[in-house]
């Protein structure tokens, strides 16, 4: 295994145990969130095909609860404003 492959196996138990985003997940590891979907996306099924359906559970809804997410931030985001 290459480290190309160790890295998408690190990134995919990470995702996995933590159910984090690719975004946290490019955080803390000092990648790009980009670099970090595409090695889950293209390289982990081929590394690890039991690891990748639990991963690609986690985005599956990470991608479904992404709009409450976000409109949770605005929410905080007006309710700081309107305490200033």
């Amino acid at each position: 295994m290459g480290k190309f492959d160790e890295r998408a196996v690190i990134l995919g138990k990470y995702i996995a145990s933590s159910a984090d985003t690719v975004r946290g997940a490019a955080k803390k590891y000092g990648m790009a969130k980009s670099t970090v979907h595409k090695v889950l996306t293209t390289r982990l099924p081929h590394v690890d095909a039991a690891l990748w359906e639990k991963v690609k559970r986690v985005l599956e809804t990470n991608l479904a609860e992404r709009h409450l997410r976000g409109g949770e931030a605005t929410k905080r985001k007006y309710l700081g404003r309107r305490k200033e």
